[in-house]
């Protein structure tokens, strides 16, 4: 395998809004910055389609293009060498990075709530279906259930129905109450209230439930029949697809291996976005979950920031506090109810890759004796679907993250392993 090594002042990684922001303000002031993402094209997970597919996903890498900024996609870090110093694979070769200073804009993933049956083939993120469909997958004609909480849902129902997908329902498991509140905090908030309206609209005649989840999936095979609460009652209804979405969950898998300080799962960051390491900052979704309008501002802060421009990061700060305000809104109003812990049975299984029971794991008392005991967290997800799943239904976390954080090719472990050589070599007193 080939090695390849880059140099810049500004490291940026991570492709989605907060990243493109980040590396086209840093590029302003004229240093050298790198953008790196592991999806083929930047705009990361909410701006899939890419450029043409979004007004405002265009105009960030059209600066970043204009600024020079080097943009490297299917590029993935798994690994911290050395101070200022990461490995990434990208294609065929292995990438060694060097950075001056390093803004972490890693994003999120979905949130998965483990219930019998949600193993089922065509049981799927809510996110995740709608990626699949962007893919290019058809849905036409397909029933779909959306389920979960939070506006993504509405969103996502919004976007498979004008694929001529037939939306069964939309379970929301916040109460009626919660969401006629939050109603109410966005009066001032007319932009809101017209993507609401619009969203509605979309969904006309689509039945929508409050106090609703999925209690268990059915099908021989595949998805045949969801079992929903509803009210207090449980019903069936029929349908192809269940498009779940339960929060996110912040990927902060690269700032625990650099040592950065996390509180509650999310980066520890100061007013200009910088993490408990000098020149070390971080934006967007593993700072706490915000949307897209907090995420590009955390990523204006660090950029600007990052690039030894502190007075212009402060002019966003304003901002950022009226974003966090409303991101501290929708946390309060779809808040994961505790009846949730409850849906999985005794032989539901959580870790996935490893088919590590509920029953196996609610005897254990942490994350790592989970791990020990079951080898729960230790597939090739790495415990990125299981540990959420365990933080909510136990309240573990992760207390050591170790390289790889992504699967890696044996070239790559190889690298990795000519790294602690010397070092093991010098402990047995050896050349």
């Amino acid at each position: 395998m080939r090695t390849t090594e880059k140099q810049f002042d500004v490291l940026v990684v991570g492709g989605g809004p907060a990243g493109l922001a980040a590396a086209s303000s840093a590029a302003e002031h004229g240093v050298r910055v790198g953008l790196v993402d592991d999806n083929p094209a930047p705009g990361g997970q909410i701006w899939r389609q890419g450029i043409r597919a979004n007004s405002e996903a265009e105009s960030w890498v059209r600066k970043l293009q204009s600024a020079g900024v080097e943009i490297l996609c299917g590029t993935r870090v798994f690994d911290h060498v050395a101070p200022n110093l990461l490995r990434a694979e990208m294609h065929d070769e292995l990438l060694e990075v060097q950075y001056r200073k390093l803004v972490l804009a890693t994003g999120a993933r979905e949130r998965f709530l483990p219930f019998p049956g949600w193993t089922l083939p065509n049981v799927m993120g809510a996110g995740g279906l709608q990626a699949l469909v962007k893919s290019g997958y058809s849905i036409a004609g397909k029933k779909v259930l959306v389920a979960g909480t939070g506006p993504l849902l509405l969103a996502v129902a919004s976007y498979l129905s004008a694929h001529d997908a037939e939306i069964a329902m939309i379970c929301e498991q916040a109460s009626m109450w919660s969401l006629t509140k939050f109603g109410f905090s966005l009066l001032k908030r007319r932009d809101k209230i017209a993507q609401a309206r619009l969203l509605r609209k979309d969904l006309t005649g689509v039945p929508f439930a409050t106090s609703s989840w999925p209690v268990s999936a059915e099908g021989d095979g595949a998805l045949k029949a969801v079992l929903i609460s509803r009210g207090g009652k449980v019903e069936k209804i029929a349908c192809d697809f269940l498009a779940c979405g339960f929060h996110l969950a912040p990927n902060t898998e690269l700032a625990a291996l650099l040592g950065c300080r996390l509180r509650q799962g999310l980066v520890e960051v100061d007013q200009v976005q910088q993490t408990s390491l000098p020149g070390v900052f971080c934006a967007g979704e593993p700072t706490g979950i915000g949307g897209v309008e907090l995420s590009v501002v955390e990523g204006q802060i660090a950029g600007h920031a990052a690039a030894g421009q502190g007075d212009l990061a402060r002019r966003f700060f304003p901002i950022r506090q009226r974003l966090r305000k409303f991101a501290g809104a929708l946390d309060r109003t779809f808040a994961l109810r505790p009846e949730l812990r409850e849906l999985a049975a005794a032989e539901t299984i959580i870790c996935r890759c490893e088919d590590v029971t509920y029953s196996r794991l609610k005897v254990q008392t942490s994350w790592r004796a989970a791990k020990l005991q079951t080898r729960c967290g230790m597939g090739p997800c790495q415990g990125r679907v299981c540990g959420p799943q365990t933080e909510f239904l136990f309240g573990w976390s992760q207390d050591s993250i170790r390289p790889p954080i992504f699967p890696a090719r044996v070239e790559s472990l190889g690298a990795m392993l000519r790294d602690v050589e010397p070092e093991y070599c010098e402990m047995r007193g050896q050349k």
